[in-house]
């Protein structure tokens, strides 16, 4: 929320794409800045203008919804990204339940997405990204929307979560949160509910990767999230890489 007064804090991190939940429409933040707005390019999707999924990029690259983008899976974005270094985006804000279902009965709407945008998902390089409010600590057994479930889905797309192949941690046992949790202090409710996705064959060619830290977002006020950050050397990956990695 009330993007206008951090785009600062985000610029800072230098992205060539960011992604932003519980986003106004960009107009909106625009006509709320102190500063002159950032040249950028943008998707965004919702049905409440002050609270969407944005999507925003800088620099040489462009964006699109795709033709085949279904308003019906809430906050989940199929997005191509062009320019130096062009792949496929899934963006994410996952809306797992609402009042008329209950997440027991309900695979949820990442995962509907994951089926639906398959081919999106492996006709060139993509990323999964994004807060999915979703960990293996929550996980029942036989529910549809058991974040395990979710992973070896991604994974079986040949995609892998940056924090855990970097980290060693397995799901669930993560020891850096994304989220600072309703109180937001530093000692309080944390989960680690936001994530990476990149392609298997990105992982040898990850140039940094960074999970923001509480004083500087939550304790900023900026946030209960912190951002994840994740730079992808680009020119070593090369246009000719699989799409997966082959075994």
């Amino acid at each position: 929320m009330a993007l206008h007064r951090k785009f600062p804090a985000l610029l800072a991190l230098e992205p060539d794409i960011a992604i932003i939940g519980e986003c106004a429409r960009p107009e909106i933040v625009r006509a709320k800045m102190a500063a002159a707005a950032p040249e950028c390019r943008e998707v965004w999707i919702g049905t409440n203008p002050n609270k969407g999924l944005g999507v925003f990029a800088f620099g040489d690259y462009q964006l699109r919804l795709i033709d085949a983008y279904d308003a019906s899976l809430h906050y989940i974005a199929p997005v191509e990204v062009t320019g130096p270094h062009p792949f496929n985006l899934l963006a994410v804000w996952a809306q797992n339940a609402n009042e008329n279902q209950r997440k027991k009965d309900i695979p949820g709407p990442l995962r509907d997405a994951l089926d639906l945008y398959q081919g999106f998902l492996t006709d060139r390089p993509a990323v999964v990204t994004g807060d999915t409010n979703n960990n293996v600590i929550w996980d029942k057994p036989g529910w549809p929307m058991n974040w395990a479930t979710t992973v070896e889905v991604l994974e079986g797309l040949g995609l892998i979560s940056a924090y855990h192949h970097l980290s060693g941690e397995a799901q669930g046992d993560e020891t850096t949160p994304t989220l600072y949790w309703r109180d937001r202090v530093k000692d309080g409710p944390t989960y680690h509910i936001d994530y990476t996705f990149v392609p298997e064959v990105w992982l040898d060619h990850i140039a940094n990767f960074a999970v923001g830290t509480y004083e500087d977002w939550c304790g900023n006020g900026l946030s209960d999230h912190v951002p994840l950050i994740v730079d992808i050397d680009g020119d070593s990956v090369g246009e000719d890489q699989p799409v997966r990695r082959r075994k």
